[in-house]
Protein backbone atom coordinates (compact mmCIF):
# COMPACT_ATOMS: atom_id res chain seq x y z
CA UNK A 1 0.00 0.00 0.00
CA UNK A 2 2.85 2.43 0.95
CA UNK A 3 4.53 1.84 -2.60
CA UNK A 4 1.00 2.72 -4.39
CA UNK A 5 0.89 5.63 -3.11
CA UNK A 6 4.62 6.97 -3.35
CA UNK A 7 4.53 6.33 -6.81
CA UNK A 8 0.86 7.86 -7.00
CA UNK A 9 2.52 10.86 -5.51
CA UNK A 10 5.63 10.91 -7.67
CA UNK A 11 3.35 10.83 -10.48
CA UNK A 12 1.84 13.45 -9.19
CA UNK A 13 4.77 15.82 -8.44
CA UNK A 14 5.93 14.82 -11.95
CA UNK A 15 2.52 15.67 -13.39
CA UNK A 16 3.00 19.19 -12.17
CA UNK A 17 6.19 20.18 -13.01
CA UNK A 18 5.30 19.06 -16.31
CA UNK A 19 2.61 21.00 -16.19
CA UNK A 20 4.74 24.21 -15.14
CA UNK A 21 7.41 23.64 -17.73
CA UNK A 22 5.26 22.74 -20.58
CA UNK A 23 3.89 26.59 -21.28
CA UNK A 24 7.01 28.24 -20.10
CA UNK A 25 8.61 26.31 -22.87
CA UNK A 26 6.12 27.14 -25.18
CA UNK A 27 5.90 30.51 -24.41
CA UNK A 28 9.59 31.09 -24.85
CA UNK A 29 9.60 30.12 -28.43
CA UNK A 30 6.26 31.66 -29.53
CA UNK A 31 6.99 35.24 -31.27
CA UNK A 32 5.90 38.22 -29.78
CA UNK A 33 2.31 38.91 -29.69
CA UNK A 34 1.24 42.52 -29.57
CA UNK A 35 -0.40 43.73 -26.08
CA UNK A 36 -4.17 43.41 -26.02
CA UNK A 37 -6.37 46.23 -24.53
CA UNK A 38 -7.06 46.21 -20.90
CA UNK A 39 -10.97 44.95 -20.83
CA UNK A 40 -13.34 47.61 -20.15
CA UNK A 41 -16.36 46.92 -17.98
CA UNK A 42 -19.53 48.40 -18.17
CA UNK A 43 -20.41 47.46 -14.97
CA UNK A 44 -22.60 44.49 -15.96
CA UNK A 45 -20.26 41.77 -14.42
CA UNK A 46 -19.48 43.70 -11.28
CA UNK A 47 -23.35 44.35 -10.34
CA UNK A 48 -23.63 40.41 -11.59
CA UNK A 49 -21.05 39.53 -9.04
CA UNK A 50 -22.20 41.18 -6.32
CA UNK A 51 -25.98 39.27 -7.02
CA UNK A 52 -24.52 36.39 -6.52
CA UNK A 53 -22.47 36.78 -3.68
CA UNK A 54 -25.77 38.27 -2.39
CA UNK A 55 -27.78 34.89 -3.16
CA UNK A 56 -24.53 32.41 -1.50
CA UNK A 57 -24.92 34.42 1.42
CA UNK A 58 -28.98 34.06 1.56
CA UNK A 59 -28.93 30.20 0.96
CA UNK A 60 -26.15 29.98 3.87
CA UNK A 61 -28.37 31.77 6.34
CA UNK A 62 -31.57 29.96 4.94
CA UNK A 63 -29.54 26.72 5.80
CA UNK A 64 -28.20 28.07 9.14
CA UNK A 65 -31.43 29.36 10.66
CA UNK A 66 -33.62 26.41 9.65
CA UNK A 67 -32.77 24.28 11.67
CA UNK A 68 -32.92 26.66 14.45
CA UNK A 69 -36.21 27.69 13.60
CA UNK A 70 -37.63 23.57 12.88
CA UNK A 71 -36.01 22.64 16.32
CA UNK A 72 -37.72 25.89 17.92
CA UNK A 73 -40.26 24.48 20.63
CA UNK A 74 -42.28 27.64 19.87
CA UNK A 75 -44.88 26.98 17.01
CA UNK A 76 -44.72 30.05 14.60
CA UNK A 77 -47.30 29.28 11.63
Amino acid sequence: MAAACTSLGLAAVAVVVVGIAMPASASASAPAQPPVPAPSSDGTSIDQGIAYVLMLVALVLTYLIHPLDASSPYKLF
